[in-house]
């Protein structure tokens, strides 16, 4: 079994109240809120996690 890395966003909240977490994963790229990391995540391909973050920053 593959060990899976999440790193936690360079933008997240700095009094740790709005954190997100993101993955490489096998079948594209995982988010998840830091602060409930067993809630699940979602999983993105790498197309629609480009998109994601591109909407963000708008």
């Amino acid at each position: 079994m593959e060990l899976i890395r999440w790193r936690k966003s360079q933008r997240s909240g700095s009094q740790g109240d709005a954190c997100v977490e993101v993955a490489a994963l096998g079948d594209g790229i995982g988010v998840r809120d830091s602060k409930d990391p067993e809630g699940g995540h979602l999983t993105l391909d790498r197309s629609a996690f480009r998109a994601f973050l591109a909407d963000l920053k708008h």
